[in-house]
This record gives structure tokens, C-alpha cells and sequence, in this order.
């Protein structure tokens, strides 16, 4: 019985290796094409982290090598000519042309024009909402104050980063045009708002009492 169980077993044996060997030989492929997908996946992807930081590092030294050009028109030329295939890269380079056109130029035109455009889908939506009030305060000479203070009012809008700074610049377009309780009531609306900052608190209880207000300080 010994012997009898004995080849029993290495029969078995066979045929499961038998088994076992036809099921690679019409399966194993699909082990082998995983294998393949995730050596080439992880390759792709170290490929990917390679050319993501070569790519930011060319277009940090571009933005770099602009701004070391010698005059505010050469360098204004320089980062226009970058080339941006995201939009952040976009929006950094419209900041820094609007910077330069304003402050090197002097060409607050030419500024707030850079900033037009900013924003759109994969950037977050302060640097749309900045790029509107940095070309809103570049256009104080150019717009008038009603059409300034019908944009502010969006910036000022309950929960934008922006909101308290986009009021005092609302009640600087009334004292623009001469309507004092306007301007008084939107700065008590700045000091009563628990966020306000204590700089701002101070302009804008600076700015109410020269026009003649009585700051009520509720924070």
C-alpha cells in the first residue's frame, strides 16, 4: 500500500506541474505585460518628476536673466517673451511686467493692460481677484470712480481675501466724488468687521475723521 500511495502521489504530483505549466504557458503573458506596465509606469512618472523641475528651472533662470537686462523697456521686452505653458507661469509673468512697466517705465497704462487676462482654469481664483484690484489701483487716473467702485464691489464681496481692502478703496471713490456720507459709512463698515486688520483700522479711522466722522471702534 506504501508504494501504491507513494506513485499515486508522484502522479498527482505531475499532472498538477502539467496543469500548472500549460496555465503559464496560456496565462503567463498576463503577468508578463504587468510586470512591463509597472517598470514603464514608474519610469514614466521619474520621467515626468524630471522634466517638471528641468522645466521650472529653465523658466526660473528665464525670469531671471529678464530681470537683469539693463533697461525697463529691454526687461518689460524680455518677460513677454518667455514662453508660459502653464498659468501660473502666465500670472507670474504678467505680475512682474505690470511691476516693471509701473515702477521702471512709469507707463501705469501699460501696467494695468499687462494684468488683463490673469486667471482661468488651473489657477486659483486670488490671483485673478489680485490681478483686478493691482490694475483697478493702477487705473485711478484713467477710469472713473463709478466704474472703479462697481469692480471693487465684487472684490469686496463676503469671504474674498480681499474684501476689506477692496471697501477702502470703495469709500476712496466717494471721497473722489464728494459724497462724504457714503464714504464715512463704508469706512464705519471696515471697523466694524472683526477681520480688519490694525493697519486698516487705523487708515480708516484716520481718513474718517478728516472727512469729519466719528470712528466707532467695535472692534
Amino acid at each position: 500500500m506504501s508504494e501504491t500511495d507513494s506513485f499515486i502521489d508522484e502522479v498527482n504530483d505531475e499532472v498538477r506541474r502539467d496543469r500548472l505549466f500549460r496555465a503559464f504557458r496560456r496565462y503567463g503573458w498576463i503577468a508578463v505585460v504587468g510586470v512591463v506596465a509597472v517598470v514603464g509606469t514608474a519610469a514614466w512618472f521619474e520621467y515626468s518628476r524630471s522634466q517638471t523641475e528641468s522645466d521650472a528651472q529653465a523658466f526660473g533662470d528665464a525670469i531671471l536673466n529678464a530681470l537683469d537686462d539693463e533697461t525697463s523697456e529691454q526687461r518689460i521686452a524680455a518677460l513677454k517673451a518667455i514662453p508660459t505653458d502653464r498659468p501660473g507661469q502666465e500670472a507670474l509673468v504678467a505680475f512682474l511686467t505690470s511691476s516693471e512697466a509701473a515702477a521702471g517705465a512709469d507707463d501705469k497704462t501699460a501696467a494695468a493692460d499687462a494684468l488683463n487676462g490673469v486667471g482661468g482654469e488651473g489657477l486659483e481664483p486670488f490671483y485673478a481677484q489680485l490681478a483686478q484690484f493691482k490694475r483697478l489701483m493702477l487705473e485711478t487716473d484713467t477710469l472713473e470712480p463709478q466704474a472703479r467702485r462697481e469692480e471693487f464691489r465684487q472684490l469686496a464681496a463676503p469671504g474674498s481675501p480681499l474684501s476689506l481692502l477692496a471697501q477702502e478703496q470703495i469709500a476712496l471713490t466717494y471721497v473722489e466724488e464728494g459724497d462724504t456720507v457714503k464714504a464715512i459709512n463704508s469706512l464705519q463698515e471696515i471697523l466694524d468687521d472683526a477681520e480688519v486688520t490694525q493697519s486698516l483700522r487705523q487708515r480708516a479711522s484716520q481718513l474718517m475723521v478728516a472727512l469729519g466722522g466719528v470712528p466707532n471702534q467695535a472692534g
